[in-house]
């Protein structure tokens, strides 16, 4: 019954990939309105292209090199699983066929859409959303079906013991993230890079120096920021997503194969809970999707109701149906109330504990970004002291947003652990499973919560095309309105990326002592170790010996503890690794940005005319000049996040990695939410006073709020989202190399 039941999980994927097909089929079924839409969303849609081959191509260099160096350890010196290279490989290619899928599916959208708000706001709100729905749809569909093809592969080409054949599969399995996070990373940092670049200066040169509106077709950077919100916010988003949507799954599978191991029948349902939940929320994903839709001149608060309609009843039907599978799956000794036997209520409990973390977050996020109250209008009354003090403004919203999410992810990891575990801190395996499965329970209705994110820079795009299409105020107000709320819902999905980024390191981690057992192992039987000596210099002679070891043990083992220095040496180059990558990518986005600003004015000083509408910009070469920024500029923060994990393990140890990880995940999350919050705020306060508060478009208060917006926007689209990767990354690279580490090290 139990392999019947798996079965589901790649119907579900392929289900996926047919809605998002049915919906791309439906948005292209809408006209792209008059020549000139064409035409600017044709200029938007070879740009993205252009951009999104030439990054391809950089990355397939590097994919090259690692699954060189894999191979080579794989095959050369029996320090990894030989199905490594091959996992790496196809985690990257579902990652950018994901992201791939999502901007082609955007690019065509953003016209679509703007004509389709000259029939009505509803209508607009449809096409943006069924677009963004393509890509959440996308990125569950590839997810789990990859999960599901390595599954029946390795089940099919493995021979040994039933329990330690699925320990092998399920981290192996894990492994194939790391192909999935290094393309994360690339695009991510790359289309950050490109975007803000772009971004910083059409704003700068255009709004300030020449007092025209953004999305102004005299701008000559202005098709260059539609390009990047596609290549940042669509296919970066959707890769992150994906590889925290594969990563929890991956992670929880190896913790359930770990903790349950001593009997065949359990571990298979503790690996097939997590990968059962996400099938199920596909489609109620799904459903949650032909649920938005709103009414004429609806309000702000109107429309974030219309999406949290379809959101919150995906999420309360998770619950439901994570209850229902759960007692089909009966893992565990069951609990009598009244009358009846019910099984697993600990594990369900963490998955509930997963989605409330997950919702506590987004609502924080949109509280503190959001137009609608208090801090982000705070932000904006202080423009009419200047931009010193919208920025001052800006940092301290920042900065104070991160405790709630911060006391929501420390309340959801304790009692996901402890719900899972029986209130037992020493049941250590089923209580890491417990936050691995609350990881899961977040992620589960992705396809919608991610189609809510990707439908901000649809709609961002869509009031771009109206404003140069010069289409009526009516239609410009409803495509403002659409941005708007575009703006909230891409900052609360920053938030939920984070937040989710988080749990999905922490499970990582746990994995990662499962990767070392497994090197261990793998030096007995592959190189012709006879005696393995840890740390504390306690020795095993046999592979079997590693079975009886409780999880716990390991740490005292590889002297994982507080007093040892490798350890805290680890933990203030992980806290560094936050900061300097942050600093990368800002000033990244910097220097790339400045070679705009020189190019945007070079075009209004030398092309006589565009100022007058009387000539057209050269749009072709800002595009170029983001391109080659984002590709140049990426290179160095993506090397060093997979190069220091390496070098740490092959000179601290296991004490060294471990404190590594948890330094990155702990100042990488708390920044990532930071720098989120920082810019979603300061962008909402420059839309409010555009809106025609205080003093409106031109006004000083103005200009000092689109500094500050300005400020803002490496924070919130390079450099924030960018961290959800590093911190994922980080635990990837160290779970790959776990062979290495425990075989090679020099203190």
């Amino acid at each position: 019954m139990l392999i019947k039941l798996f079965w589901i999980v790649p119907v579900a994927s392929i289900l996926a990939l047919l809605f998002a097909w049915f919906f791309f089929w439906q948005v292209m079924k809408e006209s792209e309105g008059t020549d000139l839409m064409k035409k600017i969303a044709s200029h938007v849609r070879k740009g993205a292209m252009a951009y999104l081959k030439q990054q391809y191509k950089v990355v397939g260099i590097f994919f090259l090199v690692l699954t060189i160096l894999f191979a080579i350890l794989a095959y050369g010196f029996n320090l990894q699983n030989t199905w490594v290279p091959f996992a790496f490989l196809t985690g990257g290619f579902f990652s950018g066929l994901a992201g791939f899928f999502g901007m082609k599916t955007a690019t065509y959208a953003s016209a679509r859409t703007a004509n389709a708000a000259k029939e009505s706001l509803n209508r607009g709100l449809r096409v943006a959303f069924r677009s963004g729905a393509v890509m959440g749809l996308v990125v569950v569909g590839l997810g789990l079906l990859d999960i599901s093809l390595w599954f029946i592969i390795l089940n099919q080409f493995i021979e040994m013991e039933q329990t330690q054949k699925m320990m092998i599969i399920t981290t192996t399995m894990l492994t194939f993230g790391m192909g999935a996070s290094t393309q994360a990373l690339f695009a991510r940092v790359g289309g950050g890079i490109f975007t803000k670049a772009a971004d910083v200066g059409a704003d700068l040169v255009g709004k300030v120096e020449a007092g025209i509106p953004e999305d102004d077709p005299r701008n000559p950077a202005t098709i260059a920021d539609n390009v990047g919100d596609n290549v940042g916010d669509v296919a970066g988003m959707g890769a992150d997503l994906y590889e925290s949507y594969c990563g929890s799954i991956l992670a929880t599978a190896a913790l359930g194969s770990a903790a349950f191991m001593s009997n065949e029948v359990e571990q298979f349902k503790a690996i097939l809970a997590p990968m059962l939940i996400a099938a199920v929320g596909i489609v109620l994903s799904i459903l949650g999707i032909f649920l938005v839709k709103t009414k004429e001149g609806a309000t702000q608060r109107n429309l974030l109701k219309s999406l949290a309609r379809g959101v919150n009843s995906s999420s309360i039907l998770i619950i439901v149906f994570a209850f229902l599978i759960l007692q089909l799956l009966k893992i565990g000794e069951p609990v009598s109330f009244l009358g009846m036997n019910l099984y697993s209520l600990g594990i369900f409990g963490a998955i509930v504990v997963g989605l409330i973390v997950g919702i506590v977050i987004g609502k924080s996020t949109e509280f503190f970004t959001s137009e609608e109250y208090r801090p982000t209008r705070k932000i904006a009354e202080s423009s009419d002291t200047g931009p010193a003090t919208v920025i001052i403004s800006g940092i301290g919203v920042g900065m104070t947003s991160t405790v709630i999410p911060v006391l929501a992810i420390v309340t959801g990891i304790i009692f996901a652990f402890l719900f899972s575990s029986g209130f037992d801190f020493s049941n250590m395996g089923e209580g890491l499973y417990g936050i691995g499965i609350a990881a899961v329970g977040m992620l589960s209705t992705l396809g919608i919560t991610l189609a809510t994110d990707a439908y901000g820079p649809i709609a961002d795009n869509a009031g771009g095309n109206a404003e140069m299409s010069e289409l009526g105020p009516e239609v410009r107000k409803r495509t403002d309105a659409l941005d708007s709320l575009g703006n909230t819902t891409a900052a609360t999905g920053k938030g939920f990326a984070i937040g989710s980024a988080a749990l999905t390191a922490l499970a990582l981690l746990a994995s990662y002592i499962e990767e070392l057992k497994i090197g261990i192992k793998r030096l007995f039987e592959k190189s012709g170790w006879t005696e393995y000596i840890f740390p504390d210099h306690t020795s095993i002679t046999s592979p079997e010996e590693l079975d009886h070891i409780p999880l716990g043990e390991y740490m005292n083992y590889f002297e994982v503890h507080l007093m040892n220095p490798k350890v805290l040496v680890g933990i203030f180059i992980g806290a560094m690794m936050a900061f300097m990558f942050s600093g990368l990518t800002m000033n990244a986005v910097g220097r790339a940005a400045a070679r705009m600003v020189e190019e945007v004015r070079r075009q209004f000083k030398e092309i006589k005319g565009i100022l007058e509408g009387k000539a057209e910009p050269d749009y072709a070469r800002c595009v170029a000049i983001s391109t080659k920024g984002a590709q140049l500029e990426m290179i160095l923060p993506s090397l060093l996040a997979i190069a220091i994990p390496i070098l740490v393990g092959l000179i601290f140890g296991v004490a060294g990695t471990i404190g590594l990880l948890i330094g990155g995940l702990s100042s990488g999350f708390v920044l990532a939410i930071f720098m989120a919050n920082a810019g979603g705020a300061w962008d909402n306060a420059k839309k409010f006073i555009e809106k025609g508060n205080l003093g409106g478009k031109g006004s000083d208060a103005h200009k000092a709020a689109v500094i500050g917006d300005t400020v803002g926007d490496p924070f919130k689209d390079t450099s924030g989202p960018s961290l959800n990767i590093l911190i994922k990354l980080m635990s990837m690279v160290s779970i790959v190399m776990a062979g290495v580490t425990v075989a090679i090290h020099l203190l």
